[in-house]
């Protein structure tokens, strides 16, 4: 209310000089007589039924791009391909592929492959899965996706946030330790229900409601995420053979110097070194980013060389723990492992919506990030789809959720991708790493995963965009301080509802307690703006024009009766203060008013009555068609007649101020 206040004053102020109201009467003179007391009648909107607005409104809300325009006037054959290609966008690039495209993204994939094996068995292991599901992960998700995504540079597979979410969730109930199988179960039926919710969210048209994830709640999740993550890690980097399933920062740290005694040195120096080295290969490509090769391949070329030494020493390297066996060929069906009922049925459900929600958001912000490097634009209702179907036939082949990647799109981006066909290369070095490779990596240390998920998570910590939401709007730090901090010291998930919370409750009083301003007039035009913000902006006497900068709602329609009747008490009191010329109208602009329901429109008809017992006129400018259409029905404008309902502020203020002259003058 402070915020009032000021407006209030700084509006005493101005009409205080004799001078500047001079010039607002001098102004509106000379508006009566541009306007030769011609009135302009507010028009109705053309009459629809009631079908055809619910019709039009729908379109508005769910097809707001409409999709279908490109069927419009074309032959039967012409439609049948154009929807084959909104389908299957394959079929819209497939045609005018060559081999000069092809080169570009070979190389692409084959870079990206170099990323993907790694972060799969690291993000697997994130996940509390077994390495190979990572894998499993890599190879058959981007298949499907390069045939329904829409995307040219998105790279799909296992993410970091998504694995950490899905084996904190279902580590709390199931521990993959004691019970491997039902583990198993719960991750692949977790990824069912994730794909049938995002599928089903594209085909609905509903992505809307993702966007209660704001990018605020998203930096401050992510960074939170991500110290958790890379506190977990500490685990491996340390030796440590007992250590917590809890995701909360004082149980890590608590179990990480409580077991100081299994600390391994051997594995504390070996990791040291390559967090090293993996840090300085991030930081040198992002300084030089068309090195951004060093970055890329600097997972694989640690997992190789960690590999031979831990070979080649495997004598003396009691203290360094390795992967083990890893089974060779292609992913077993798993189809036979989802369920459908039992006392984790609705575990499965809760994780796998929230693992959904998490891979959604990110996969079609990192989508259309890169798209819109390269000017084309990505289809957010194909992307959940696309994403939607990967997991729901990923679930059947031992895969659990994945979506697109931001660093391994960041690399396949950088190394050239043209098309979705670097996302078949890099699931065919994934199908030959699983052929044939897999014996390789059974010395490779558990140490330089986690070396390889804390390089990656880094750069989820964001500390420059928490600075601009400070500076910013304070709210959305808000949003984004519960959000890291919820997930630090409660959990990752309620962390994440916490800050979704917050953000609906931003929603709410932005909603509930709309602003509301008074109007003035800039000198020498028929311009009204904001008091307060325009400083050159001046009162006209007797006039009180107030702007209300919502729809008028149930949520909010005492609210804005209460805040207009105190503007005009203020303004009363300052008339009687100052000996100013006494209030005679009030003028609600609904040039802002976008919608008004019945709450809204009872709130006017009270308005009216009670500012009408105190004798003062009530007059509305420029309600929209909506708006109008509704007082109309409502028979609300019979109440206000002739007089009351104007185009503009100023013709308001105009036809208004010369009716008092006239009836002076009689």
């Amino acid at each position: 209310m402070g915020g009032n206040s000021n407006r209030v004053e700084s509006f005493s102020v101005r009409i205080d000089s004799s001078d500047d109201m001079a010039m607002v009467n001098m102004h509106v003179d000379q508006a009566a007589a541009d306007h030769d007391q011609v009135v302009h009648k507010v028009s109705l909107p053309p009459h629809q039924t009631t079908l055809k607005k619910l019709k039009h409104r729908a379109s508005e809300i769910f097809f707001p791009e409409d999709p279908l325009h490109r069927f419009k006037n074309q032959t039967p054959f012409k439609k049948f391909v154009l929807a084959l290609q909104f389908l299957f966008p394959v079929f819209e690039w497939g045609p005018n592929y060559d081999l000069k495209l092809l080169r570009s993204d070979v190389v692409s994939g084959l870079t990206i492959a170099s990323l993907a094996i790694p972060q799969g068995i690291s993000y697997a292991k994130l996940a509390n899965l077994p390495p190979i599901i990572g894998l499993y992960s890599s190879f058959l998700p981007p298949l499907i996706y390069s045939v329904l995504g829409s995307s040219r540079h998105l790279a799909v597979g296992p993410v970091s946030i998504a694995s950490l979410v899905m084996g904190t969730m279902l580590t709390e109930s199931v521990s993959y330790a004691n019970d491997s199988t039902q583990y198993l179960k719960l991750a692949f039926t977790a990824t069912f229900f994730a794909g049938v919710f995002q599928a089903s969210l594209g085909l609905l048209r509903l992505g809307f409601l993702i966007d209660f994830l704001s990018k605020a709640t998203l930096v401050g999740f992510m960074a939170g995420a991500a110290v958790i993550v890379a506190l977990q890690q500490l685990k491996g980097l340390l030796g440590i053979t007992h250590f917590t399933t809890k995701m909360q920062i004082v149980p890590v740290l608590t179990s990480v110097f409580k077991n100081t005694h299994e600390w391994s040195w051997q594995t504390i120096v070996m990791g040291a070194c390559f967090l090293i080295f993996l840090l300085s290969a991030r930081k040198y490509s992002m300084k030089y980013p068309k090195h951004f090769w060093v970055s890329a391949a600097a997972p694989l070329t640690s997992v190789i060389l960690s590999t031979l030494i831990v070979f080649l020493i495997k004598s003396k390297a009691h203290g360094i723990s390795v992967i083990g066996y890893l089974p060779k060929g292609l992913n077993p069906p798993s189809t036979n492992m989802l369920f459908f009922s039992g006392p984790y049925f609705v575990l499965a459900i809760k994780t796998g919506i929230i693992t959904g929600i998490l891979s959604l958001t990110e996969g079609i912000a990192v989508g259309r990030t890169f798209a819109a490097l390269k000017n084309y634009q990505v289809d957010g209702n194909k992307e959940m789809m696309a994403i939607g179907f990967m997991n729901m036939a990923g679930c059947c082949t031992s895969c659990y959720v994945t979506t697109g990647s931001f660093s391994r799109s960041a690399v396949n981006y950088n190394a050239g991708a043209k098309t979705a066909v670097s996302n078949i290369v890099m699931a065919a070095t994934v199908l030959v790493t699983l052929l044939f490779l897999m014996p390789l990596f059974h010395y490779t240390p558990n140490l330089i995963l986690a070396c390889i998920i804390i390089a990656a998570v880094v750069g989820l910590i964001d500390w420059q965009e928490a600075l601009r939401l400070w500076k910013v709007d304070k709210l959305d730090f808000l949003c984004c301080f519960t959000s890291f901090f919820g997930v630090l010291f409660i959990s990752v998930p309620m962390g994440l509802a916490i800050a979704v919370g917050v953000s609906v409750f931003k929603i709410l009083v932005n909603v509930t307690r709309p602003n509301t301003i008074v109007l003035g007039n800039i000198p020498g035009t028929h311009i009204y703006q904001s008091l307060n913000r325009y400083k050159e902006a001046l009162t006209v006497p007797s006039f009180l024009i107030l702007g209300i900068e919502s729809p008028m709602y149930f949520a909010n329609a005492t609210y804005l009766q209460e805040r207009i009747l105190r503007w005009v008490r203020e303004e009363e009191e300052r008339v009687q203060a100052t000996n100013g010329s006494a209030l005679k109208c009030i003028i609600l602009d609904m040039t802002a008013v976008t919608a008004i329901d019945t709450s809204g429109i009872e709130t006017i008809r009270e308005l009216r009555k009670l500012l009408h017992n105190r004798s003062l006129q009530f007059v509305l400018a420029n309600p929209t068609a909506t708006v109008m259409e509704k007082l109309f029905k409502s028979q609300l404008l019979e109440a206000f007649g002739v007089g009351g309902l104007y185009v503009t502020v100023g013709e308001a203020i105009s036809d208004i101020s010369s009716t008092w002259k006239t009836k002076a003058k009689a």
